[in-house]
């Protein structure tokens, strides 16, 4: 009979898992065998940090929508996982974790490396089981019941039905969007395959698409139809037609931040999610309409009207011809010390047609959602809901792994890539086809803005020792690149995307250059303006304030409420919220 660990991957192989991200150890010792009797059919992918592992699981999954397999040995090894799981969970992502444990007949005698990790993952898991033996295993892996069930008796492989939504819902739907007169669209991660069917929705409704960070790709960022991103790294025409909108379809999104939707009772809301209990989360919704987005756009688009006025569309895409014209100013701002502003967007203009991009969590997130402009066959992807530090290494790892023939680009800050430093060895020990851009401001930047905006305190703790990442990308065996001024963009840029393999490019940029909302709320100007006396470096910090551009001002203007839409007089009723 085949042993346990044979029974797993054997199991693995049946399932089309074809990559499995972790790092040897004692207590997988049989599995690492295993996987070494098949590496012709699965490959084992060795890095030097179990979270990375976890993380890059998580990545494999958001770039295949497969399975995304993660393997790490018993105590320590699995507590590592439990990041990189929680950003599985967060984003809603299949990932399988797998472990070591301790000898079953010393588990609670107070032995080495003796975690009970069914314990510890009993919160991140959906489904979570220790395993015993072999024929334990052979149920485990089909789920099976007992042994009077006849053997074979599971399929090996997944069954799925088509989610729509029910047919009156679909109408009801239709029957606000039709009424609505000025319509805005929320899409998010969820409709990244229905990109076709959502362009079809917006233009039959005149809608401006807004677009949550997971949903970057989901139109082109140059595209007529999208104002681009939404939130505090988002854009101001996105804020504005939230603001508004009397009718708001969401699709495909449960974008954190309340406060940048429309305000409640202003605006009617229809909501697109497979998961019925993600509905009117966010936004308190008329309809929701449960189902997949792709089919339940193109279900819902043949019961729209095209609108004839489309002028708050048209405002919408003057609003954003200003804005990104105000974002190429600033990014061709030539002043010393280095923007990085026009760091970020050099690195974005050499990134390939069919490139994926990546970014870490942090100010470098909000560089690149503005500075970066996806096409139409970009991919991109980010820690989302659980916005973690330390990510953009191992998801650009992950992408390469994935999808070999195409480039790989991340944007990473100074503080999440030390985190993770040592795996861009293994990006260079399997020849990953990476250009990385680290905003290096020697600085945890987004955590010292917060602290002056969201508490009005002065940054503490939030500087860094300086390291040299060119330097440990070239010790490492990669390529190592250094930008110090806007004049040596350029050519520094060119240099290091002619290199192959992995490339390390550092930007040493202003550590005082603010990155605000589009529109700053009250709270946040109040709280600024009070700490500012007191933050080093606040002469440097005023200056760039008053060379300020968009987003880049200090105003003590809340963001307006949505224009209050006038009554029916015959019903009383606010037009599209029937």
């Amino acid at each position: 009979m085949p042993n346990t660990s044979d029974i797993l991957i054997d199991t693995l192989i049946e399932w089309k898992v074809d990559v499995v991200f972790g790092l040897p150890g004692d207590g997988i010792n049989g599995i690492m065998e295993a996987l070494r009797r098949r590496q012709d059919r699965i490959r084992f992918i060795s890095v030097r940090h179990e979270q990375s592992a976890a993380f890059m699981a998580c990545a494999y999954a958001k770039f295949t929508g497969r399975l995304g397999v993660c393997l790490a040995t018993s105590g320590p090894g699995g507590t590592n996982l439990l990041t990189g799981l929680y950003d599985a969970k967060l984003d809603q992502m299949p990932v399988l974790a797998i472990t070591g444990m301790q000898y079953h007949d010393l588990i609670e005698t107070f032995s080495q490396q003796d975690v009970d990790l069914t314990r510890v993952f009993e919160n991140v898991a959906v489904y979570n089981a220790q395993v015993n033996d072999a024929a334990h295993m052979e149920n485990l892996a089909n789920l099976g019941r007992s042994r009077r069930n006849r053997p074979g008796h599971m399929p090996s492989r997944y069954f799925a039905g088509k989610l729509v939504p029910l047919e009156s819902d679909l109408s009801r739907a239709a029957d606000l969007l039709n009424a609505g007169r000025k319509v805005a669209i929320l899409a998010g991660r969820g409709a990244l395959e229905a990109k076709e069917a959502l362009r079809e929705t917006a233009e039959l409704l005149g809608a401006p698409v807004a677009k949550a960070l997971l949903g970057k790709a989901v139109l082109p960022d140059d595209d007529p139809l999208t104002t681009g991103g939404i939130g505090i790294l988002g854009t101001a025409p996105s804020q504005e037609i939230m603001q508004q909108c009397d009718t708001l379809l969401i699709v495909g999104s449960t974008f954190p931040y309340i406060e940048y939707y429309p305000r409640p009772n202003t605006a009617a809301g229809i909501q697109i999610d497979r998961d019925p209990q993600r509905i009117g989360l966010r936004y308190p919704v008329e309809v929701g309409l449960v189902g997949e987005a792709g089919e339940t756009l193109r279900m819902l688009n043949k019961r729209l009207k095209r609108k004839q006025d489309r002028s708050f569309l048209e405002r919408a895409q003057e609003q954003t011809r200003n804005w990104r014209r105000e974002l190429r100013a600033i990014e061709g701002d030539r002043s010393s010390p280095l923007k990085p502003q026009a760091a970020v967007a050099a690195f974005g203009r050499r990134i390939a047609k069919n490139g994926i991009v990546v970014t870490d969590s942090g100010q470098n997130t909000e560089l690149a959602a503005r500075h970066v402009d996806l096409g139409a066959d970009h991919m991109f992807a980010v820690s989302g809901a659980l916005a973690s530090m330390a990510s953009g290494l191992p998801y650009a790892i992950a992408a390469g792994i994935a999808m070999p023939d195409r480039p790989v680009y991340a944007v990473v800050g100074d503080g999440g890539f030390a985190m993770q430093l040592g795996e861009f060895a293994t990006a260079v020990g399997y020849r990953i086809p990476l250009k990385l851009l680290v905003i290096r401001n020697d600085m945890l930047n987004q955590i010292a803005w917060e602290q002056m905006m969201f508490l009005g305190n002065p940054q503490f703790a939030c500087e860094l020792p300086p390291i040299d990442f060119a330097a440990a990308a070239e010790a490492m065996g990669g390529g190592g690149f250094t930008v110090r001024s806007f004049g040596e963009l350029d050519g520094i840029m060119d240099q290091a995307f002619a290199v192959d393999g992995p490339v390390v490019i550092q930007a040493l940029v202003d550590r005082y250059e603010p990155l605000m909302p589009p529109k700053m709320p009250a709270d946040y100007a109040r709280n600024f303006r009070a700490a500012l006396p007191e933050m080093p470096g606040h002469e440097k910090i005023e200056e760039n304030l008053r060379n300020s551009s968009v987003g880049r001002k200090v105003t003590d203007e809340e963001p307006q409420p949505p224009h209050e839409a006038a009554p029916d007089e015959n019903t009383g009723e606010l037009p599209g919220i029937p």
